[in-house]
């Protein structure tokens, strides 16, 4: 842990080569057929919880109360896990290896990458339907409700949104408190991403994991716009002034209070205007406009939001980077 050992620079190299090794590999396809992926497992977890618990006879309190203990539980099962694991990278000859690889598996930026830019791909290539079955894989909305200009919003909008919660607050949680917290997050944003809607069937249920979430994405949310404005800045294609001040200024108008920063650091660099009205299974969301540029977003702003996030990932890398230096010169 980063702020445990203040004289180690290991956590800060390791952290460094794992965000690369992501970027340039990514999630390896064959080896996820062999073996259930860490979300995957957690995801089971959850389900365990959701099917035994959440049971529509029951009343709002006592699903609530249910919702809390499978925090708590999820939570643990996440925290044992990533001790042990920290564990046996502090021990074994391989375990800066172990360390390495385990954090590559847990941040999402070349999976993240490579979704959108098959959504974008299928806009351009094969038209509004193929588009809205592309983005089906990354958004909690009805695709079939979206047209042309809703698609590239949704990937857009999923994007920003996903560069804080797959990138950005994996990367802070690992500096606080090693694999033990990559581990928490990472379970605590697959229970929101499951459990945490505002439907009947988990308003309560998945409330004390909707409220964790927001929590653990307060401070990572915001420096997530930050590094979207600073890869704003050396995209030829966006605008990093106007990224900061539709930051500032709508931010606060999106439902999240926490999505709002990367999405709309995201529109007004791009000088779309993103979120608006949408539906979702069970629920339409009557959402502000984020952003005062165009709604008929296309291909074309998703290829340019492609450009800013690697921007925004690289800064990320490098300011890693840089600190490892630092704290290695100090």
């Amino acid at each position: 842990m980063l702020f445990a050992d203040p004289g180690s620079v290991a956590p800060l190299v390791h952290l460094f080569l794992a965000l690369l090794l992501d970027a340039a590999v990514g999630d390896p396809p064959l080896l996820w057929r062999i073996l259930p992926h860490p979300v995957v497992l957690v995801g089971r977890l959850i389900a365990f919880f959701d099917r035994r618990l959440n049971r529509a006879e029951r009343g709002a309190w006592a699903r609530r109360l249910r919702g809390i203990f499978t925090v708590l539980a999820v939570v643990a099962a996440a925290a044992i896990a990533g001790g042990i694991l920290a564990e046996a990278a502090a021990r074994l000859r391989v375990g800066p290896a172990i360390e390495i690889l385990a954090m590559a598996v847990l941040i999402a930026q070349r999976s993240l990458y490579d979704h959108v830019l098959a959504v974008g791909l299928a806009l351009d290539r094969g038209g509004v339907e193929a588009g809205r079955q592309a983005v089906s894989h990354i958004v909690g909305r009805s695709p079939e409700a979206l047209d042309e200009h809703g698609v590239a919003r949704a990937a857009v909008e999923s994007l920003a949104e996903n560069f804080s919660d797959g990138v950005v607050a994996p990367v802070f949680w690992t500096l606080l408190f090693g694999l033990p917290g990559l581990c928490v997050y990472k379970a605590v944003n697959t229970m929101d991403s499951m459990i945490g809607h505002r439907t009947p069937q988990y308003r309560a249920f998945g409330w004390a994991a909707a409220r964790l979430d927001d929590l653990l994405n307060l401070v990572p949310a915001r420096l997530a716009g930050l590094l979207v404005v600073a890869g704003a800045a050396v995209s030829p294609d966006a605008r990093p002034w106007p990224a900061f001040v539709t930051m500032l200024r709508d931010a606060r108008k999106h439902r999240s209070p926490n999505a709002g920063w990367p999405e709309a650091a995201m529109a007004g660099a791009l000088g779309i205007a993103l979120c608006g009205p949408r539906r979702y299974p069970g629920l339409i969301v009557d959402a502000a406009w984020i952003g005062d540029g165009r709604a008929r977003a296309n291909a074309g702003d998703i290829a340019r939001a492609l450009v800013v996030y690697v921007r925004a990932c690289a800064a990320l890398i490098v300011g890693i980077g840089a600190a490892a230096f630092l704290l290695w010169l100090w």
